[in-house]
């Protein structure tokens, strides 16, 4: 393992910052940290937001079963999960999104088949979920082992913006949109995996929503929806999947474009935004957005 991290309390936080200087630990300063710390190939890092740390480099692992655990949180989860989440590790699917929150760019949907063996691959591999990933390149590393691992299924429906915003107008609810968009994924894995019994993906509206748009092949499968769903392995693997390909669409486009697409919705998207009309027209924007954010009426209307 070469990544870990944990929310803490402040006071958890404060005992790990002093352990650190007991130890020799090199103090960074960085923004929006508590503390950043280093020593040798292993780096902290204490989020102020949480808090929670992030545990990164060689002897991640050692760190967490001989210091963290015992020093600090006095609690041996590491290694125990099939014990404390035993449902985790049954057969099921993981499903989840990118996209919904950003204007630019696709709606993308991913799933991820699990059982026993390849939900312990992925965690000792590092999967988790991309919220807490920063880094794009470490995305794509990490979409790359999940494809590869032995056994596994995978699922990504990608809904472009021009689609998107067709649909959108016929389910004019993005809750359905979304349930509509989580069933082709499911449909699409149970095509490979016929037997499995559960799908879980993060709480968005009620479970009938993804039920009601299965076909008749998923009909049988239970539905299963629940708040910060992404600490099961499986979804948080279908995360990163998603998170990818989403990334991967921006930059494309931006460099066809050749106006960058950033994330989210922000003063550097209108700007964009308004590039992409003053070049191309205003119809240039349904290809690459979401139209209906209200950035796209204050960026038409300007």
């Amino acid at each position: 393992m070469t990544s870990f991290s944990l929310p803490l309390s402040a006071t958890q936080a404060g005992k790990l910052r002093e352990l650190l200087a007991e130890q020799d630990f090199e103090f960074i300063s960085r923004p929006y940290m508590l503390f950043f710390a280093r020593k040798g190939n292993l780096s902290i890092a204490a989020y102020e937001k949480g808090p929670k740390i992030v545990i990164q480099g060689k002897g991640t692992e050692d760190f967490v079963k001989f210091e963290l655990e015992p020093k600090i949180t006095g609690e041996a989860r590491l290694g125990y999960e099939e014990v404390l989440q035993p449902a985790m590790f049954e057969p099921h699917f993981g499903i989840d999104e990118s996209g919904k929150g950003d204007f630019f760019g696709p709606l993308v949907i991913a799933g991820v088949f699990v059982d026993r063996s390849i939900a312990r691959f992925l965690l000792d591999a590092g999967v988790m979920d991309s919220k807490r990933i920063s880094s794009d390149q470490r995305i794509m590393q990490l979409a790359d082992l999940i494809r590869g691992t032995p056994g596994i299924s995978t699922n990504v429906v990608q809904i472009g913006p021009e689609k998107y915003n067709e649909l959108y107008e016929r389910f004019n609810n993005l809750n359905d949109l979304l349930g509509w968009g989580h069933a082709r994924v499911i449909e699409n894995l149970l095509g490979e995996r016929p037997n499995c019994p559960r799908a879980l993906s993060d709480k968005f509206a009620n479970e009938r929503v993804v039920q009601r748009a299965l076909l008749s092949a998923g009909q049988k499968i239970n539905v299963e929806q629940r708040t910060k769903a992404e600490a099961d392995i499986a979804v948080a693997g279908a995360s990163i999947l998603a998170r990818e390909k989403f990334v991967r669409w921006l930059d494309r486009k931006g460099k066809d474009l050749g106006i960058a697409l950033p994330k989210g919705v922000s003063v550097a998207v209108k700007t964009s935004a308004r590039e992409i009309v003053a070049k191309h027209g205003a119809e240039a924007l349904r290809k690459v957005a979401k139209m209906h954010f209200r950035t796209a009426a204050e960026v038409i209307s300007g």
